[in-house]
């Protein structure tokens, strides 16, 4: 990659301004969260927000999706749910297992069943 490729400065373009600017912004949280209080009334309610957003967006992903997932039934899509719920509580509360069982479920179902 020389310095005339435009794809260089396309990079660069993204580390200027993705990257550093969030960065800067996760180093001061790391920081700056020794002092919060994990109980505290502000971080639940923080808490509480971000959950209600990720299940809003789940609920989306699942009752009206687009795209390929638009051609998965709903039946196969709600049982993704159950089941990724299912390894959760079954491998001690983890998400990844729940993540990537889920992941499995959808898939599997995806092409057995399209």
């Amino acid at each position: 990659m020389s310095l005339n490729d435009p794809m260089l400065y396309a990079y660069l373009l993204v580390i200027l301004a993705g990257f550093l600017p969030t960065d800067v912004f996760r180093s001061a949280a790391v920081l700056f969260s020794r002092k919060i209080d994990e109980d505290g009334e502000l971080l639940v309610f923080i808490r509480a927000v971000a959950t209600a957003l990720l299940a809003g967006v789940i609920a989306r992903l699942v009752l009206a999706p687009t795209g390929d997932l638009a051609g998965v039934p709903l039946w196969i899509r709600l049982m993704t749910i159950v089941i990724g719920v299912a390894a959760y509580f079954l491998f001690r509360r983890s998400v990844l297992a729940g993540i990537i069982t889920a992941e499995i479920a959808i898939v599997g179902g995806a092409v057995l069943f399209r």
